[in-house]
Order: structure tokens, then sequence, then C-alpha cells
């Protein structure tokens, strides 16, 4: 950006200048070695895709409710023996959703344990409002809470494209 385009900047979005675009790349691809997204979650599943595993943060009744397709639930904390389950993958973890930090505290613990792990951001709360499939006994329930008043994404829309 021309220095005098930066000079007329003065709103609070623009009081910090930006980032040039090689800091911007790194802060970015950054990012995306630790989170991921529903969407993305939703088509590597759709597509077969085997190169990661689920794990559910929340609770046992939580889980037991309604979880990911395929996702597992381990007690907390987590066990070396317990984990071993899951098989030398990427770990995917969510919890309820972006109000609770259950994701990123199991995903450090995780980390702590030597294991590659992302974040699933918007957890299942998201997961849900953008009407993906659930798996457990309130499926059914939970199938009905997609958002379809347009308030997460276009009605009719796959995804919100990106």
């Amino acid at each position: 950006m021309p220095a005098a385009t930066l000079a007329r900047m003065n709103s609070p979005v623009t009081t910090i200048a930006p980032a040039d675009s090689s800091a911007a790349i790194a802060h970015f691809n950054g990012r995306l070695r630790y989170e991921t997204d529903a969407d993305d979650v939703a088509d590597a599943l759709a597509s077969g895709s085997t190169d990661f595993v689920l794990l559910d943060a929340r609770g046992p009744d939580a889980y037991a409710a309604g979880h990911l397709p395929g996702a597992h639930n381990l007690a907390r904390p987590y066990r070396a023996e317990d984990l071993a389950q899951l098989g030398e993958h990427l770990i995917v973890v969510y919890c309820w959703g972006p109000g609770c930090n259950g994701a990123v505290k199991a995903a450090c613990e995780l980390a702590r344990m030597g294991l590659p792990v992302k974040e699933m951001l918007g957890g299942f709360e998201y997961w849900v409002r953008e009407g993906h499939p659930v798996e457990g006994h309130d499926a059914a329930i939970l199938a009905t809470a997609a958002d379809h008043q347009g308030l997460v994404k276009l009605r009719g829309a796959a995804s919100c494209l990106c």
C-alpha cells in the first residue's frame, strides 16, 4: 500500500496500519496450522478422508446426546493408552462452541503429550447450525436446530464459499 494511502488512514480500523503481505501470509498460514472449521471437516468427512481423527472435548453426557460422525470422546485428563486407540493421525478437537475454550484446553493437553492437533473453530454449535450430520441419541432433535433463517449462511447455500 502506498505511503500516501497509509497516511490518510485514521479510522478505528486503520489506526494501526495493516501488516505487509509477507507478514500477513506468515500470520494467516500460522493460524491455519492450529485451526480448521466445520465446513472443512464436513467436506473431508464427505470425501472419505482418513487423515485425521475427531475428538469431542465435551463431557460424556453431551457426547452421547450428539456428536460429529465418527468422533471419539475420552475421559480427561487424557491418558496415553486411551489416545493410542486414535492411531497416528492429526487430532481435530472440538467442544461446544465459540464461547467455550474446552477445545483449546484439550488441544493444549494433547500438544503437551507430543500429539499433532488442530482446533475446529465454531465447535459443535456451529456444526449443528450449519446443518451437518450428527450422531447420538438426540440426533433427530439436533437436526432441527440447523440455521434456516439465513443467520449463519445464505439459505440453500452449501457453505459461505470460503
